[in-house]
């Protein structure tokens, strides 16, 4: 019943520091002109999101944050190595999306191509691995691949930091990918947070498990919060600033946990998200044909006339099937 009654707690507090976070922030943002530049060329009926506040993923990683101060000042939970991981890869990511956010509203693209470059992004995100191997590495970490299905257990050394690194990256562009409806990529990662959360409680081996569990929770409730105000019609998008800033964080618990594999179920609809767009991209290329009529996948559906907020039905019921699969297997199999 304690488990309960701090996640319950979790989720409570970081809904209800989203919401304060959000009557705060975002008439601020629409002040300063932080909005979202539309780009016409992937579906005409994004033109009403002209003029939407973006950087809105401030609105759940400012809660959890200062949840966590609360908690820790409280005594209610330590400060360990692993929440120290966890806290640093959310928060580099989320200011690496920031840099990314505001430098497309300081050169008024429309593209979307004028923030940060690739290389810049590539040299932060390999910066952020370095960092995470080492604290890892430092206090114990095996750097091993484990798959405890089938009882198989990789040795990896050093050569752990650069599976890190693709862990990172893929599961960020997944997040950031599929930010690109209303509700959808935040719906989504509520899901797979929840089981993140339900694993991290059960990986009783890991120090400072109660501490990331209760960070998932904290988060699923600011994200609770962030869709309040992101939910169809959206009031304001998370950017970049929270897509990394989720990827990041998701990517850390799963390897922390020993569960990079479960990661392809749960985060399963992200994962479809990245291999449409990667599909077609290969298509046009080589074959000059097209295989979605856009990609990623959700734009394919709006193409074919489904309404917005059906479509991010779909993709979150999907979403939630495949979380519950992920829990089955993570904490109980």
């Amino acid at each position: 019943m304690l488990i309960l009654a701090k996640t319950i707690l979790a989720i409570m507090l970081g809904f209800i520091l989203a919401v304060i976070t959000g009557f705060i922030i975002i008439p601020i943002l629409k002040k300063i002109n932080f909005n979202q530049k539309i780009n016409i060329l992937i579906n005409k009926r994004h033109l009403e999101k002209k003029g939407t506040p973006t950087i809105g993923g401030l609105i759940f990683i400012i809660p959890v944050i200062v949840a966590l101060i609360m908690l820790y000042i409280k005594g209610s939970i330590t400060i360990t190595h692993n929440l120290v991981i966890v806290l640093f890869v959310f928060i580099a990511y989320g200011f690496v999306g920031f840099l990314d956010d505001y430098l497309k509203i300081k050169r008024k693209t429309i593209s979307g191509n004028e923030g940060l470059k690739s290389w810049q992004k590539l040299v932060l995100q390999v910066f952020i691995a370095i960092v995470f191997f080492f604290i890892y590495r430092s206090y114990g970490g095996t750097g091993d691949l484990t798959l405890s299905l089938f009882g198989w257990n990789l040795p990896m050394g050093w050569a752990y930091g650069l599976f890190i690194l693709l862990v990172l990256v893929a599961t960020t562009n997944a997040v950031n990918i599929s930010d690109g409806l209303d509700g959808l990529a935040a719906g989504l990662s509520v899901f797979a947070f929840m089981a993140f959360g339900l694993i991290a409680w059960n990986t009783t081996w890991l120090s400072g498990y109660q501490e990331v569990a209760i960070f998932c929770f904290l988060l699923i409730g600011a994200l609770g919060g962030f869709l309040l105000f992101n939910s169809h019609p959206a009031r304001v998008f998370m950017g970049d600033t929270g897509s990394l800033a989720l990827g990041g964080a998701l990517a850390t618990v799963a390897v922390l946990t020993r569960h990079e594999f479960s990661l392809i179920l749960i985060g399963g609809v992200f994962v479809i998200e990245t291999l449409t767009s990667l599909i077609q991209i290969i298509a046009i290329r080589k074959f000059h044909k097209k295989v979605f009529l856009k990609a990623p996948i959700h734009h394919h559906f709006e193409e074919l006339g489904w309404a917005e907020t059906d479509i991010v039905k779909l993709f979150w019921s999907t979403g939630f099937i495949l979380a519950m699969l992920g829990i089955i297997y993570g904490v109980w199999l």
